[in-house]
């Protein structure tokens, strides 16, 4: 096995772990959790020829994008990475299950990558940045191609020891963590059961698997990875930041408002990623919802003044 340290703290915990079994582990994630979802969705698409989509797929498929996206934007992104608010241990159980239905790998695994993301970001040992690979067109789409794509079966795994210590020592979040296959099966059963019981057919329980299950993952999938593709090339950089993120208002619904990324960027702790009124957050406003209901509170924001001293002088929004 082959370790990484940070050379100028030599005397800190392992920050990168590299060794064949971890390299095989990517690559059997990315069949199963990125290749299978694209091929479940062609069969889906070739299906409406003679399976019509109606109220019911439509219908799942958007809630559990919502609540999968809910799970990824809210619960993995701000609460589990960030810590942008605090809340009571059932909604952090829900959270935490919600977003593993993504099928993005599993919870502790997902926040030691994204920690490491925000430490190196858009330098040499950025698990997914598309900015380090020159300049020029071709080397743009091969940028785009890694941070979108490539880097989910190539990228050194940010040891979890150093990166997430408090979810390792949870020990109802690390079972949760284990138990990662499970929520993914829940996650495709249920739509399959609800579109079976609502049809009442065994062809309305095969939509449901297709659109509310299979199609639904990856949709979410590369929407969460667009972030990590268009969202540190195409876009705005309103703060300083000292990388290339930038703010995307094309995905900003889709993502749950996670392509401000450039505010995100800016103000990492921040509950809020879409800082103006017109710059649509639905992740912030679950956040919001759950904070008039009791169920969140000390909900970081930043101040005015916080925001005046990292904008840009020539602002670009």
């Amino acid at each position: 096995m082959t370790t990484h340290f940070d050379s100028t703290r030599p005397n800190q915990k392992t920050k990168v772990i590299i060794n064949d079994y971890i390299k095989g582990l990517q690559y059997k994630h990315f069949w199963w959790y990125n290749f299978i979802p694209f091929l479940g969705t062609i069969v889906a698409l070739i299906s409406l020829w003679w399976l019509p989509v109606g109220s019911i797929e439509v219908g799942m498929l958007i809630v559990m994008w919502a609540l999968t996206m809910t799970g990824v934007s809210v619960g993995f992104h701000r609460y589990y990475t960030h810590r942008s608010f605090k809340t009571h241990q059932v909604m952090r159980v829900i959270f935490a299950i919600l977003g593993s239905v993504a099928g993005q790998g599993p919870l502790i695994s997902w926040v030691a990558i994204h920690r490491r993301h925000h430490e190196c970001s858009d330098l040499p040992g950025d698990p997914h940045s598309p900015n380090l690979h020159s300049q020029g067109f071709f080397r743009t789409i091969k940028g785009l191609w890694h941070s979108h794509v490539g880097w989910l079966i190539d990228h050194d795994y940010p040891n979890p020891t150093y990166y997430t210590p408090e979810l390792l020592r949870d020990k109802t979040i690390s079972k949760i963590s284990r138990f990662y296959l499970v929520w993914i099966v829940i996650g495709l059963v249920i739509p399959t059961v609800i579109g079976g019981l609502l049809h009442w057919s065994w062809i309305g329980a095969l939509q449901g698997f297709l659109w509310g299950g299979v199609v639904r993952i990856f949709l979410v999938d590369n929407i969460i990875l667009s972030v990590n593709s268009v969202s540190h090339v195409y876009g705005t950089h309103p703060y300083q930041t000292g990388d290339q993120s930038k703010n995307n208002p094309w995905v900003a619904i889709p993502t749950f408002g996670e392509s401000w990324h450039n505010n995100h960027h800016a103000f990492e702790s921040s509950a809020a990623i879409g800082l103006k009124w017109w710059q649509v957050d639905f992740g912030y406003a679950v956040v919001w919802i759950l904070a008039k209901l009791g169920l969140v509170w000390d909900v970081n924001l930043p101040t005015a003044k916080m925001m005046a001293a990292k904008k840009i002088t020539i602002a670009q929004d």
